[in-house]
């Protein structure tokens, strides 16, 4: 099954996606939290 979806990233459908990762602070504790999210090309700048 790894091998089938490895192929399929492949086929190009993969390109227009991208990981992308926010470091969000939390009001209450003031701690950092990581947002990750897996998104389309053109919603990136959107995202940030």
């Amino acid at each position: 099954m790894a091998k089938k979806s490895v192929a399929s990233l492949q086929k190009g459908g993969g390109k227009q996606h991208t990981k992308v990762i926010k470091m969000v602070k939390s009001p209450t504790t003031g701690s950092y939290t990581f947002k990750e999210e897996v998104i389309h090309n053109d919603k990136i700048k959107d995202w940030f």
